[in-house]
């Protein structure tokens, strides 16, 4: 069978879905993914063929800034939402994407769920359709906004609209349910994934790390727009006052001992998987990104969250629900003390731990990549 794989060209978008692809080539079949063109270094190390659809973020950013002003991006509605993932981005990208598309003839088609040119592509090829939930189940108001702004691109092109967002026959859901917004799902046969932290592509050497010292680890993986140097420098400064050992993730590559950092308790990292990012980390800081949030809940790791976008401080809020973490302010709102404070708290009281733990196994009993590329495959064929 041929799967072809439809995404925004966003790592944290991307990366989830490559355990579902490694077992359905393992099983036999032939994957590839569908996306921009400037995501092919990171699917081709992982051995996928890049199908190049679409335009980049940065392009779709600016057409949807021209259609409806400066403000979307920092407003946060669901209008701005339903315009990027189902308005501009389709309307720059679906008939190359159906070009290419029925080119490569394609027995099953899946999209991460904020992917609306693969389903359309779908529809217009006629073939079984998946969706991935990268994320907890998005907002009504979201799902309301992108199913109307998708509307029209399907009238146009003689089929009949979908009633919802997303739409497929199958939604593979990589959410645990502790973490999951509640209400009603999307109208889809649901089966649950297990989300596994990212992993390097096979046969990839191992990078250098720092020896574990006997003190706690605590990881501070920021996105890459609050990670700014400042920023960063002063959250690790603040986080130094407690006896822990610190690894953080910089968009930089300045060596520690220039930040004025202790280099025998802090490790600065460009980029590592986060399977090994997360190696012997007692507790995480993060920005509440859905591949951090679930691959920490995924090794039992209680999380202080800094969220940087609403989305995020929505799943921040579900995290502390569940007793496994601690959710901050939004970004600058957040002070370095108030980061450490909430470390030193979640490290002291080991509630935090144990909730983290039964979230863990929570996510340990979710099926498997394997089961679901079998589930597919049955249910495809």
């Amino acid at each position: 069978m041929r799967i072809l794989m439809f995404g925004n060209p966003l790592l944290g978008h991307l990366l989830p879905m490559l355990p579902l692809a490694r077992e359905l080539r393992k099983t036999g079949h032939t994957v590839a993914f569908a996306t921009a063109a400037n995501m092919a270094n990171s699917m081709e190390s992982h051995g996928f063929a890049l199908i190049p659809t679409g335009p980049t973020t940065e392009t779709a950013v600016a057409e949807v800034t021209r259609r409806l002003g400066p403000d979307w991006l920092t407003n946060g509605s669901p209008e701005g939402v339903g315009e990027f993932f189902a308005g501009a981005r389709v309307d720059l990208a679906a008939d190359e994407a159906l070009t290419s598309a029925r080119g490569w003839a394609p027995d099953l088609i899946v999209s991460e769920h904020c992917d609306y040119v693969g389903p359309l592509v779908a529809a217009l090829l006629k073939v079984p359709a998946a969706v991935m939930a990268i994320d907890p189940a998005l907002e009504p108001d979201v799902l309301d906004a992108l199913a109307a702004t998708g509307h029209a691109r399907y009238l146009e092109r003689g089929l009949d609209a979908p009633t919802h967002a997303p739409a497929g026959q199958w939604l593979l859901d990589l959410c645990p349910s502790s973490l999951q917004r509640g209400g009603d799902l999307p109208a889809l046969e649901r089966m649950g994934l297990r989300p596994e932290p990212h992993q390097a592509p096979e046969g990839a050497p191992r990078a250098p790390r720092a020896a574990l010292t006997g003190r706690p680890r605590v990881l501070v993986s920021f996105s890459t727009a609050m990670s700014a140097p400042d920023r960063l420098g002063s959250v690790l400064k603040s986080l130094s006052s407690l006896d822990v050992d610190l690894v953080a993730t910089a968009s930089g590559g300045a060596p520690v001992d220039s930040t004025g950092l202790d280099p025998d308790r802090v490790e600065l990292v460009t980029f590592l998987p986060a399977a090994e990012l997360l190696d012997g980390v007692s507790a995480v800081v993060h920005h509440g990104g859905s591949g951090t949030t679930f691959g920490a809940a995924a090794r039992g790791l209680p999380a202080v969250v800094v969220p940087g976008m609403p989305g995020q401080q929505r799943q921040a809020a579900r995290l502390e629900a569940a007793g496994a973490g601690l959710a901050l302010p939004m970004g600058d709102q957040s002070t370095p003390e108030a980061v450490t404070a909430a470390v030193a708290r979640i490290l002291a009281e080991a509630t935090f731990t144990t909730a983290a733990h039964r979230l863990r196994d929570e996510i340990a009993a979710m099926p498997s990549a394997a089961e679901v590329a079998a589930h597919l495959i049955t249910s495809a064929g």
